[in-house]
């Protein structure tokens, strides 16, 4: 492993190459060489500069890293735990019950072990949907945790425990910004919170320092009885839909609302897995398609679901060709061509998520962008061949355990299915002192229960976001409430 030191060449060759350029070449038999943070080259019988580390990408497949645009890293200390949660389950447990007992070190545990889980998979950036930030000191724990792993980070600053306008306003908030976030391309910063629909709008002073601050905010919309188009006219209406917004999830919005988005040029973060599980809505790849708004995947949280992309593309390509079937099967039709190609979803993997966060330096392989860099191969798997539709078998076939290397700003984190560099003995302590934490302040049973919750009559419709009273048709209070 002492190859891999950052600065040295390296030339991965004769992989079969996804360039995700426009026309969805594929390349076979194609070198990638890679100096410093950069794509020097790539082509055929490429020479190796003077030093170089030489990587065997035979029978393998080599395409840009994977970007994941929204993932709670803070919760993957519980890896598994919600895994026959519903979405209330999930809003009691962390935002209205147990989610204020984190402290900064679990924030610190989840986020190391979450970074490290996403440059095992493949994915070189990823959004850390942060809402965990109680404070600063859990904020400074966040992203000395992203720190500390060499992949490529978002740090998206929210607190669900506090109003959106009262933490982003806040002096120590500001301060934090100044000092933690330097502007360098290894960790981006954006702004993370909801919008109720309440007419006050108490959301608005955080858009109003997000555009300050010149960041983009990411937003959970259209989340069945949670946040509604409500929401999405209030953010039009005040004119915060921006081309840099992303809207997470989007499953339960009207036509309406997804005419706002495209017209306004922001792009939706797919969670599939999530939308299936949970009950956002339904996966809405269907109605984005035609309303001609840019997709990027994200896999939501490993409290639930894989922290990979493969599932991500996998499941999303399910979900959408189910409902395409049962449409026309309702019409006594059927399909004959599936409208969703694996081309499209491994597209949205890798530069849909590039878009969407405004890098148009990372999510293709060409000359001159940086040097994020995947590739796919396992010389000890049936499944590795034969290799007949390559984007089909990076979608239907491939899995993080496939993931052979992976490089990040030019520097090899992960080979031979090994990750470089990287204390995963520590990531486990840390993660187990949390747990063991988490286990004793709730208790035995309330910890065992919490797996499968009850959920008090009172909070089956609870507003999870308790600063403020607001209640609709489209709301988790809805029921008992106006329209």
């Amino acid at each position: 492993m002492n190859d891999f030191q950052p600065g040295r060449p390296v030339l991965l060759r004769g992989g079969t190459v996804l360039p995700m350029d426009d026309a969805r070449t594929v390349l076979t038999g194609t070198d990638v060489l890679v100096l410093d943070d950069r794509i020097a080259e790539v082509g055929r019988d490429l020479v190796a500069p003077e030093g170089a580390v030489v990587v065997d990408a035979t029978d393998g497949i080599v395409m840009p890293g994977m970007i994941d645009t929204h993932r709670h890293m803070w919760q993957t200390a519980m890896r598994g735990y919600g895994a026959d949660w519903t979405l209330t389950q999930y809003f009691v447990w962390y935002y209205l019950e147990h989610g204020k007992v984190f402290r900064p070190q679990d924030i610190h545990a989840g986020n190391t072990l979450a970074a490290i889980e996403a440059l095992d998979a493949g994915v070189t950036t990823c959004v850390d949907w942060s809402h965990g930030l109680q404070t600063v000191d859990h904020a400074e724990a966040a992203v000395d945790a992203l720190r500390s792993v060499p992949g490529r980070f978002v740090l998206a600053y929210g607190n669900i425990q506090q109003p959106p306008a009262v933490w982003s306003a806040a002096p120590e908030f500001r301060d934090f910004v100044a000092r933690r976030i330097t502007g360098d391309d290894m960790l981006g910063f954006q702004l993370a919170f909801d919008v109720t629909g309440d007419p006050a709008f108490p959301e608005k002073p955080a858009f109003e320092v997000a555009r300050e601050l010149g960041v983009a905010v990411t937003t959970h919309a259209g989340v069945w009885g949670a946040t509604s188009d409500d929401g999405i006219q209030l953010m039009h209406d005040n004119g915060f839909m921006t081309p840099e917004t992303i809207y997470v999830h989007s499953a339960s919005l009207s036509a309406d609302s997804y005419h706002r988005i495209a017209a306004t040029g922001g792009s939706i973060s797919v969670a599939t897995e999530s939308e299936q599980s949970a009950g956002q809505g339904y996966p809405p790849t269907w109605t984005i398609r035609a309303h001609g708004i840019p997709v990027s995947l994200s896999m939501d949280t490993s409290v639930w679901w894989s922290g990979d992309l493969f599932s991500a593309m996998r499941s999303t390509l399910g979900a959408d060709r189910s409902r395409e079937h049962l449409e026309a099967h309702a019409k006594g039709n059927t399909v004959t061509h599936s409208s969703l190609r694996a081309e499209h979803v491994v597209a949205w993997a890798t530069r849909g998520g590039a878009a969407a966060l405004g890098r148009s330096d990372i999510g293709s392989l060409e000359v001159g962008k940086k040097a994020d860099v995947v590739l796919l191969k396992n010389e000890h798997s049936p499944v590795s061949f034969p290799v007949l539709n390559v984007y089909g078998h990076v979608a239907f076939q491939a899995q993080r355990g496939d993931v052979h290397t992976v490089l990040v700003n030019g520097r090899v984190v992960k080979h031979d299915g090994r990750l470089v560099g990287i204390d995963l003995a520590a990531a486990r302590r840390e993660v187990d002192e949390t747990v063991s934490f988490l286990r004793d302040t709730l208790g035995e049973e309330e910890w065992r229960k919490g797996m499968n919750p009850d959920i008090p009559e009172s909070k089956v419709l609870d507003n999870p976001y308790q600063y403020t009273d607001y209640q609709s048709s489209a709301t988790r209070s809805g029921a008992t409430a106006e329209a």
